[in-house]
């Protein structure tokens, strides 16, 4: 597999971008094609010894901003990008899949607009998984789509079922609208007419579920709008950084709670790298007729070797051929009811 990542995308870039491209090709075996100004990326990988043998360079020398307009992802001006070269070698074929920590917003349109949509797929939508009490949920959409419509919000159920089963290999997953409360009447027009459709779509709808539950591991996959999603996402995240550094507090303490520290050292290994967002990298772009994972903007070399990681199973498990056939279905199912 070859995969196509944007070497200047992100906070980090573009030392840690490629650190982790380099890892990646060493410990899982695939083929890196890096985007980005080819001398600064050659410079950056001497003065950390880090070898580039094997690897591809793309010379695409400007920088795509968090300042520029998504939109222009499609522009000639920004032709010459790293993440627009990234997603024009992918739609040529270039690569398996393109990954990239840069500017959300125009990862969202570079998916719809340059590698394309699945046929059918009213709008893409970044779907990233997050640990919980008892295993792992997706969130759906967390960021591209801010005001939707019922049916689009009925897709992306499908599209977060399938990839749960195919990817993560659960059964059956079950799938929750977010809502301010779990009776059926709750919430805007929005949640509601959407609760009535996800009743009749086929996948395992479980009803409305609320903030608190998500994180006790309520639903396999909760569907919303990308600015719930997104707020929903970062509220998580930063709670659990803070319950992590007041976990660390605690334990240097004093003479006492460092050996405490001790005695459950390994225990609390396993913990903080179960609760780590980094292992999981970043998220699908479900939707896209290419595979295209939006990695977090705070990228370091581990985030970029898992997202590299999860990426390998997603193209393994022939995640968007799986969603062009769920969806063919629903659309078959809705003709007939009409």
């Amino acid at each position: 597999m070859k995969f196509i990542v944007d070497a200047f995308g992100g906070d980090n870039a573009p030392l840690e971008i490629i650190k982790g491209a380099v890892e990646a090709k060493n410990e899982l075996g695939v083929d890196i094609l890096l985007t980005g100004d080819e001398a600064t990326i050659r410079r950056v990988a001497a003065e950390h010894q880090l070898d580039l043998n094997g690897i591809e360079i793309f010379n695409a020398p400007e920088v795509f901003t968090n300042n520029d307009s998504p939109s222009a992802i499609r522009t000639k001006a920004k032709a010459n990008t790293s993440l627009a070269a990234g997603f024009y070698l992918l739609k040529e074929g270039k690569g398996d899949a393109f990954l990239s920590a840069g500017n959300s917003g125009a990862i969202g349109a570079g998916s719809m607009f340059i590698a394309k949509r699945i046929k059918g797929v009213k709008r893409v939508a970044f779907a990233p998984v997050i640990p919980t009490g008892d295993g792992k949920t997706m969130i759906i959409d967390s960021g591209i789509n801010a005001d939707v419509r019922p049916n689009v919000l009925q897709q992306f159920a499908v599209m977060g079922s399938v990839y749960m089963n195919k990817v993560l290999g659960l059964s059956n997953p079950r799938v929750g609208l977010a809502n301010i409360g779990t009776e059926e009447h709750k919430g805007d027009e929005l949640r509601q007419e959407t609760y009535q459709l996800l009743k009749k779509t086929p996948v395992n709808f479980i009803g409305n579920i609320e903030g608190r539950d998500i994180a006790l591991g309520g639903a396999d996959v909760v569907v919303c709008d990308g600015f719930t999603g997104n707020m929903i996402l970062k509220t998580y995240e930063g709670v659990a950084m803070a319950l992590l550094g007041k976990i660390k507090g605690i334990f240097k303490k004093n003479m006492k709670t460092k050996l405490a520290a001790a005695l459950v050292l390994k225990d609390m290994k396993a913990f903080k790298k179960e609760m780590d967002m980094d292992e999981f990298g970043g998220t699908a772009v479900l939707g896209c007729s290419k595979p295209v994972f939006k990695v977090h903007g705070t990228a370091n070399a581990k985030t970029i070797k898992c997202a590299i990681r999860v990426s390998m199973d997603y193209i393994k498990n022939d995640i968007i051929a799986t969603v062009t056939e769920a969806l063919g279905s629903l659309s078959d199912s809705e003709d007939g009811e009409a």
